[in-house]
């Protein structure tokens, strides 16, 4: 079975499927035409976010079998077409769900300590101690919307504090334990001191955050977003923050990225951009949430656990 690896993961994935008899291919430097152009000699292919899998695209490989994809999300891949070819879709979110949370988490714990602002201060030569007193995590209510891999894992942290964790999941039901409650996302509106998305990006969720959304909040509160950038209208996420609805919100995924993940869109620089760059209420981190040394390794594990099991023997 002839594997392509298109965008650059850890070597585990490939040392570990050849040993098992996958012959892999390096076609990180190739262009989306060359790529295409290999036609049936496909047989597998592993991405992380460098091209759209598409139906169009896909036509192109008769005899593809699986795509292996290193990160959680899947939606640079259509994966309607891949079910009627009956191909194989694998994620990793498993590899790197701990690397989300512990950086949701550090998130939270700058913007409540007011890290942004300190820092910003004493770069400057100033030292103003009440002006940056902090809030305690214990005792407030966090909101978290998904309870996959992710939301999961941030739950798990935050039971080291004396939270209240109210958790929505439109898929999951029944999961309520002595760690969160099974929430209403109005419940959630009501309550919330902290809001954490970990949700996929579909046709459901792009925009779920938006003025109308965030204005339910019956307190002002602070925002993390670790999924995908999409979700959020920016717009109205800065409108908030202006109006002090938002207290601060920590982003590691923005509107304005590209859809490899690897830069920002300069066409999208706009006043909106502007007020999240030079914010000290806002934290900003290039979509590296979940990219770890250490989760760089388990994504491509992961991976490896999974073709070989579905493959096996091979």
């Amino acid at each position: 079975m002839k594997v392509f690896f298109v965008d650059t993961v850890h070597e585990v994935l490939k040392e570990r499927l050849t040993k098992r008899g996958f012959e892999c291919f390096d076609a990180t430097s190739l262009s989306l035409a060359e790529f295409t152009s290999l036609g049936n000699q496909v047989d597998g292919i592993v991405i992380r976010a460098r091209f759209f899998l598409n139906e169009e695209v896909l036509k192109n490989f008769p005899n593809v079998k699986f795509i292996a994809r290193s990160g959680s999300g899947l939606e640079n891949i259509d994966q309607r077409y891949c079910k009627t070819r009956n191909i194989s879709l694998f994620n990793s979110p498993e590899g790197n769900r701990l690397a989300v949370a512990e950086h949701a988490l550090g998130m939270l714990l700058a913007l409540l300590n007011k890290f942004p602002q300190a820092q910003e201060q004493i770069q400057q030569g100033v030292w103003r101690r009440e002006e940056n007193r902090g809030e305690e995590l214990s005792g407030k209510t966090v909101g978290i919307i998904g309870y996959g891999n992710n939301g999961k894992a941030f739950a798990k942290l935050l039971k080291g504090f004396d939270v209240k964790v109210l958790v929505y999941d439109k898929y999951l039901t029944g999961f309520g334990d002595a760690q969160v409650q099974e929430s209403t996302m109005e419940a959630i509106h009501e309550q919330a001191d902290v809001l954490s998305l970990h949700i996929p990006q579909n046709k459901e969720t792009i925009d779920l955050v938006n003025e109308a959304f965030l204005h339910r909040f019956n307190k002002s509160l602070y925002f993390l977003n670790l999924s995908r950038g999409k979700i959020v209208q920016t717009h109205a996420l800065v409108d908030a923050l202006k109006s002090g609805k938002i207290k601060g919100a920590g982003l590691d995924v923005l509107e304005y990225e590209s859809k490899d993940f690897e830069s920002m869109r300069s066409k999208d620089s706009s006043d909106v951009l502007d007020y999240l760059i030079q914010s000290n209420r806002v934290i900003l981190t290039p979509h590296v949430g979940g990219w770890t040394h250490e989760s760089y390794f388990k994504l491509s594990a992961v991976l490896a656990d999974k073709i070989l099991e579905h493959f096996e023997p091979y």
